[in-house]
């Protein structure tokens, strides 16, 4: 196939295609989107991401217009097409173009040649029924939601005022936000810099830009230099909740512990706005790799070890920590905006092994915590499970824990307060849970 940018859309359709296909057998966007040709690779992830917030109702529509399952090659393409057709209001193509470059990307395959009529008869049907077709489809959760049904009916359990927004919020792609390296600039610096070039941003929280125009990193002044870094405003909370504590306390450098730090992003942001020594774990070699890479860029130092966070005869060296970053593992739940593979990977009984290893974490660490010391625990999960079930449950059992004015859970694009521990969102940030403990005397 041809590497050049301007590639014909039959091609682009058939590599999204096959995209969609791999990550229907379990693997990432980010892995699939790895194998595709770096020219190719930006168009082929704006179809598959576009695809993949429409899935639910692509499939539902392929039942309605076939009475036998097409074979998966077959259900990929048709799945494809019927995401970019079904939606009025986002049409990336003309429909008909659609269609006669989907049915060309049929003929043009080993695999899929002998059903191309089969797909032009499927989508023609589409386009002469559609409205009929789409508003029975809508009556099912899958189709309306574009979310598999039992992430909907958790969602309407753990928010039921709010799931739609969230639902919503998830359908829409995210802003791109950056953090600003304090060391080295003002935000008000950077803005100006970025406006002169061209480059208009809007300031969010304490430290975040962002950007009206999306752009590669590589192309975004300052970046390379180590000015400012891609972080979501939902995840900048997790330094500044942190200083805001530290900072009452009489101590000339804090000692802290990134407990699953990869790729660098909080920690480089201790270093950043505060004087203090981090210690930042991750158990994957190359994800190590990847903390150093950002650390380097920033001109920033911490001490990065490869290990797993749980076992920690193997790397603690029985000096008790100030504070602990625990950004636990987690279903990914509220990032689904920027990754929207997750929902169709994850399955329903993922949640409560999460939230398992999640709790055995914080076992693990909280005996390393001094006397008055703090631990963050943050997930980036909307589940309720992810977040307030875990931290109630451990302070029901441990009496030398005290929860301290915490976010809970942040939620996008929605505002609102409930029980100890708050739910509330400020600005358009992914989904977040932040719970921060002390240790009592």
């Amino acid at each position: 196939m041809s590497n050049e940018k301007n590639a014909p859309l039959w091609q682009q359709l058939l590599l999204t295609a096959q995209a969609l296909s791999d990550v229907q057998k379990g693997q990432s966007a980010n892995q699939v989107l790895e194998k595709i040709s770096s020219p190719l690779r930006p168009g082929v992830q704006a179809l598959l991401f576009h695809v993949l917030r429409r899935l639910g109702l692509a499939q539902t529509l392929l039942k309605k217009l076939a009475k036998q399952s097409p074979q998966k090659p077959v259900e990929a393409l048709l799945c494809t097409a019927l995401a970019l057709a079904c939606d009025e209001k986002a049409l990336m193509y003309p429909p008909h173009t659609l269609v006669s470059q989907t049915v060309d990307a049929a003929k043009k395959s080993r695999l899929l040649k002998n059903s191309a009529p089969f797909i032009n008869a499927c989508l023609r049907r589409f386009l002469l029924e559609q409205d009929a077709l789409l508003k029975e489809a809508h009556t099912l959760l899958l189709a309306q939601w574009n979310h598999p049904e039992w992430w909907i009916h958790q969602h309407q359990k753990d928010y039921p005022e709010q799931w739609q927004d969230i639902l919503l919020a998830n359908n829409s792609p995210a802003p791109m936000t950056l953090r600003v390296n304090t060391k080295r600039m003002t935000v008000n610096e950077l803005l100006k810099i970025w406006l002169d070039a061209g480059m208009p941003s809007t300031p969010v929280g304490e430290f975040g830009l962002v950007l009206h125009q999306p752009l590669p990193v590589h192309q975004i002044l300052g970046f390379l230099d180590g000015l400012c870094s891609v972080q979501d405003l939902g995840a900048q909370r997790a330094a500044s909740l942190l200083k805001e504590q530290l900072h009452q306390k009489p101590i000339k450098k804090w000692r802290i512990l990134d407990a699953c730090a990869a790729p660098g992003g909080k920690t480089a942001h201790l270093l950043e706005i505060m004087d203090c020594e981090v210690l930042a774990l991750d158990i994957d070699d190359r994800r190590c790799l990847k903390i150093n890479e950002n650390l380097q860029r920033l001109g920033l130092q911490a001490k990065v070890v490869t290990a797993d966070a749980q076992d920690t005869d193997v790397w603690w060296d029985r000096k008790l920590f100030d504070a602990i970053l625990l950004d636990a593992p987690c279903s990914a739940s509220g990032i689904v905006r920027r990754h929207p593979d997750i929902r169709w990977l994850r399955r329903e009984s993922d949640i409560a092994a999460l939230a398992q290893q999640q709790s055995r974490m914080l076992e693990s660490l909280w005996p390393l915590l001094a006397p008055s010391g703090l631990l963050l625990f943050c997930t980036c999960s909307v589940f309720h499970a992810e977040g307030q079930d875990v931290v109630q449950a451990f302070l029901t059992h441990n009496t030398q824990a005290a929860i301290l004015p915490s976010p809970g859970h942040l939620i996008p694009k929605i505002t609102g307060a409930r029980g100890e521990v708050q739910d509330n969102a400020i600005s358009d940030h992914d989904g977040f849970f932040y719970a921060l403990l002390q240790k009592t005397d």
